[in-house]
């Protein structure tokens, strides 16, 4: 089924309640979300009867194919994506419009603001990033297969980890383990941090630091789908013993490790973010590791790898049913390394389910 008029129907009932006439959608993803197009350089204006996707001609034949139903509106060649977006509103005789505050850059809304002197622009909440929160079943298929090509892919870098290996060798040949296990894409690019090198949350691969230069490296991962229309995503990180297990390696790790167990305990319909959050950092705080945990415990993920809700102190997004998050505690320590552990969860109707599989205990970290 496609579920894409059933989307733009669930964003159409938002109209009244902003009193626009239509919303104006430019996000690329947000387009590709609620009309199944996959090209750039559009936008959708959804009105209460109406849709019009404003595109150009170099999509015609891939328009056709990815949302026939939909009126198009195709801009002239030489004409850019602001005139495409000018000439659809006047002819659906639009007088208010709503666009997304954080996507439409100033340039171009002052721009529109030019060519359609009569027409009211009004910025709206984030409508269809809160659509997106809560997946569906297609969309939960999607990010299961993400999810076991990335564990596949880890598998395979563990397999082949060498101590020679520098941080950018085994970073390229996990996003080559990705593709080869039906990734279109890594999620993003991943990162390897070899010991004190793990205490940089976002560490960029580099190629002087060695796999055997520590006792451990951090690996966090993702891969997108490689189906077709389906680019959906997942994001995991695990830990790697290189070397030998010392006893403060095996304290931080547990910890984390607790800390990530409570927070998973307490996802369920109805509570907060910030609950959630407060379950994993009061631990860790607890074992005295507090001021070295400096990031938000999670985030929700999808077309995108970084989406609402987003769990950190002051969350205060309620849980529903069909959200999927990440839960990633870590503890950073300046000059010896950091750990981080992050599944991905499903938001059930009665709790959650945890859909990454692979090994987290402390004999798995071993290489």
């Amino acid at each position: 089924m496609d579920r894409a008029p059933i989307r733009r129907e669930k964003l159409r009932k938002s109209i009244k309640a902003d009193k626009v006439d239509a919303y104006l959608i430019t996000s690329e993803v947000n387009v590709s979300y609620l009309t199944g197009f996959t090209g750039d350089s559009s936008a959708l204006i959804v009105t209460p009867t109406r849709e019009i996707l404003a595109s150009d001609g170099r999509y015609t034949t891939q328009l056709a194919q990815e949302c026939a139903e939909l009126e198009l509106h195709i801009r002239s060649v030489g004409r850019q994506p602001h005139h495409g977006i000018a000439d659809a509103l006047t002819k659906m005789q639009i007088k208010t419009v709503g666009f997304e505050a954080h996507v439409l850059s100033v340039a171009t809304l002052n721009t529109l603001k030019e060519l359609l002197p009569t027409v009211e622009f009004a910025p709206i909440p984030a409508r269809v990033e809160a659509l997106r929160m809560i997946k569906d079943k297609v969309e939960l298929r999607a990010i299961r297969r993400s999810i076991a090509i990335a564990e596949r892919a880890f598998t395979m870098l563990k397999a082949g980890l060498s101590l020679e290996d520098s941080e950018k060798d085994a970073a390229d040949a996990l996003e080559g383990y990705l593709r080869r296990c039906g990734a279109v894409s890594a999620a993003f690019s991943p990162i390897v941090a070899v010991g004190p090198r793990a205490a940089l949350p976002h560490a960029q691969p580099t190629a002087h630091a060695r796999i055997g230069d520590d006792d451990f490296v951090l690996v966090d991962w993702g891969a997108t789908d490689g189906v077709a229309g389906q680019p959906y995503k997942s994001d995991l990180t695990r830990m790697i013993v290189t070397g030998k297990v010392t006893s403060k390696f095996e304290q931080i790790y547990q910890t984390v490790l607790k800390a990530q167990m409570r927070a998973i305990d307490a996802i369920r319909p109805g509570v907060s973010g910030r609950e959630v959050d407060s379950q994993a950092r009061s631990l860790i705080e607890e074992a005295g590791f507090g001021r070295f945990f400096e990031h938000g415990l999670g985030h929700g993920f999808g077309l995108e790898i970084h989406e609402s809700p987003r769990f950190h102190r002051e969350s205060e997004i309620t849980l529903q049913a069909g959200m999927v998050v990440t839960v990633e505690p870590g503890i950073y320590l300046p000059g010896w390394g950091g750990v981080r552990i992050e599944d991905d969860i499903l938001v059930t109707p009665t709790g959650c389910e945890v859909l990454t599989s692979l090994p987290k205990t402390m004999e798995s970290v071993r290489n």
